[in-house]
């Protein structure tokens, strides 16, 4: 039970950092003991947890499978710029409630005055014309255990969401005039992830544990490469992991991250590939590189360079 009578509930617990580590494991998610730690305190103090890093490291993949090893639902609200409460918490269906609105007229239901008129104006607002976003989701009282809520994102959303995030973090309730406050029965389960394009406002940051993840390291992201794509022969996934951790030493305006690591050996796969050489590299590099500049910048001399280097890493 939280602090403003809110239960916190989920559908599995770990007794331990090792335990929460073993099941990330066992979804095939490689995490370092620092991020399993703030994990594990993330669900024993139920405090929300924010996430930072570049584009592509896998925050979000964070969310998705601690969802799956919680055995939960994952809600995720995907924030922009503009985002605002009716996408994010809830709106109306206007179009129903006109129709409803229509079919009262039809039967005489609004020309009166009595206790069946202020009944249909009542139920005009009535819970099945209240379209739940992301938000409101979260805490529904339908849930039977605490979902997992991903706020993916938050530094491109505007300031006027954060004042509300830490609103909701604070109670885990939402006020919907036309229904009341509606209070979470289970308190979700809050990761927030940010790309760092702005500064978070210091007040939600203190709501949250904190953590940053960086590009992983060369081992690190052979052992991911390794179970995500288990059929790669072991000197080629050497060789893969070895050039994109060339790639990020390059000044590029977007270095690849480990989906497109994963999804580059997908298609080395696919098309037969054994070792990494100049051809296939050069003829692949839009399947890690999401830029033409980035790519005329890498062809030629320097995907040469780094198919040599990668050669080396992986005899050693």
């Amino acid at each position: 039970m939280t602090a403003n009578g809110t239960q916190a509930h989920a559908g599995r617990t770990f007794e331990s950092v090792d335990a929460l580590e073993r099941a990330l494991r066992g979804e095939k998610y490689v995490t370092e003991r620092g991020l399993a730690t703030t994990l594990y305190l993330t669900l024993a103090l139920r405090r929300p947890l924010l996430l930072e890093g570049e584009a592509g490291v896998g925050k979000t993949e964070i969310a998705k499978t601690l969802a799956t090893v919680l055995d939960t639902p994952l809600i995720r609200l995907q924030c922009y710029e503009g985002l605002d409460a009716s996408a994010a918490i809830y709106e109306w269906d206007y179009p129903r409630q006109m129709l409803y609105l229509r079919s009262i007229e039809a039967t005489g239901g609004l020309s009166g005055t009595g206790a069946g008129a202020e009944l249909a104006r009542r139920g005009l607002f009535g819970d099945e014309f209240l379209l739940k976003r992301p938000l409101l989701q979260a805490i529904d009282a339908a849930h039977e255990r605490s979902p997992v809520l991903l706020i993916d994102e938050v530094d491109r959303a505007d300031q006027e969401l954060e004042a509300f995030l830490l609103e909701l973090l604070s109670d885990f309730q939402v006020t919907v005039p036309e229904l009341g406050t509606i209070r979470a029965e289970h308190v979700p389960i809050v990761i927030l992830t940010s790309n760092r394009t702005r500064e978070i406002h210091d007040a939600l940051k203190r709501r949250c544990l904190y953590y940053w993840i960086d590009f992983p390291t060369f081992e690190k992201e052979f052992r991911i490469l390794a179970a995500r794509v288990p059929e790669a022969p072991e000197a080629l996934a050497r060789q893969i992991c070895a050039f994109t951790q060339g790639l990020r030493e390059v000044d590029l305006f977007k270095p690849p991250g480990m989906a497109e690591t994963i999804d580059w050996a997908r298609a080395l796969l696919a098309l037969g590939t054994h070792a990494l050489a100049d051809p296939v590299v050069e003829d692949t590099l839009g399947v890690i590189l999401k830029y033409q500049e980035d790519v005329d910048r890498v062809r030629g001399e320097t995907a040469a360079q780094l198919v040599s280097r990668a050669a080396r890493v992986a005899a050693s």
